[in-house]
């Protein structure tokens, strides 16, 4: 090893930590407490130790050399590896401590927060960061190793991971209450075609799913309208403007009030399974390896929040393909 490396402090990296975040010297002086021209010169210490610049500047924008992005690797291990310690720590001192990086799909958003909440009330000195992606990104961020565990409703085949599925997560087809289909005691997928189907965005796992399916079942959608959330497809939903599949949690409240009818679909619900992925081989904080233990331990628990959202159980009519949904 060189020997230059072992000059490195830790704070230098937090500056450059923070620089990488912020992509500007000022917002991390700012984010630091520090003027810039200390911030400039903890990157400079670096560069020197290194050898190597870290930042160009193109077109006035910062922008990661190889260097850069090699060491900001190494960062995330140093630092990952220091909470780990600490959370050994408290763990001798008899209380698990320390924070949670979890990424979810957004479909998993309405229910995680409750799921994290039963896992709080046991261990309530553990912190969270959660952050909502689509699947395209949340696939990114399992590649970058850039979370603790991950919550995937469609975990990739060509990837080494190790996955859990934990809970169903049915797609049903709504519309506003006053439209046509609601007075059907019972339709085809394919009735639903002559009219406006509200998509999420590319990249969105209930948007693939859902596209899937209805290629499998011949029923193709003419006019499309594409929203980058699910409470944009909710409102579109309510305003009139066609109707949609969406997670049937996703829409509880606005069906519990009548805002939004369930449409009898025979080939509905389409259920696919959440699972808590990471990959194969990661080393996991402990409080990680406790979040992975007890969504896999406490699937009573589990169960017992599921009916909140009204989730079946049972054996599911419509399976995405690639995962079992009863695990």
């Amino acid at each position: 090893m060189r020997k230059s490396l072992m000059r490195m402090t830790l704070r230098q990296l937090q500056v450059f930590r923070s620089v990488c975040e912020q992509q500007s010297y000022s917002r991390a002086a700012e984010e630091m407490s520090l003027t810039q021209p200390a911030v400039s010169l903890q990157i400079r210490q670096l560069e020197e130790l290194i050898g190597q610049p870290l930042f160009d500047y193109v077109a006035k924008k910062l922008h990661r050399t190889e260097a850069a992005e090699a060491l900001l690797r190494a960062s995330e291990d140093i630092f990952g590896r220091l909470e780990s310690l600490d959370m050994q720590l408290s763990n001798l001192q008899g209380s698990l401590q320390g924070q949670l990086s979890l990424a979810i799909e957004s479909s998993a958003k309405y229910f995680i927060p409750h799921l994290f909440a039963a896992f709080r009330r046991q261990y309530p000195e553990i912190s969270l960061q959660l952050t909502v992606v689509n699947h395209a990104q949340a696939l990114k961020r399992l590649s970058a190793n850039r979370d603790d565990l991950l919550i995937l409703s469609q975990v990739p085949t060509d990837m080494a991971l190790e996955f859990l599925p934990f809970l169903n997560n049915p797609i049903i087809a709504v519309a506003p209450a006053d439209h046509p289909l609601c007075a059907a005691q019972a339709l085809d997928l394919q009735a639903l075609t002559t009219y406006p189907l509200l998509t999420r965005e590319l990249g969105s796992g209930t948007r693939k799913a859902c596209e899937e399916y209805c290629h499998q079942k011949r029923a193709h959608f003419a006019n499309t309208l594409e929203f980058g959330s699910f409470e944009g497809q909710i409102e579109g939903v309510i305003a009139g403007l066609g109707i949609a599949l969406l997670p049937r949690h996703a829409v509880r409240r606005e069906l519990d009030c009548g805002l939004l009818r369930e449409l009898p679909v025979r080939e509905l619900p389409l259920l696919r399974s959440w699972c808590v992925v990471h990959p194969r081989g990661k080393y996991l904080s402990p409080v990680a390896q406790e979040f992975f233990s007890f969504v896999r331990n406490q699937r009573s628990q589990i169960t017992l929040l599921a009916e909140r959202f009204n989730l079946p159980h049972a054996k599911p009519e419509a399976v995405a393909p690639g995962i079992d949904p009863n695990g």
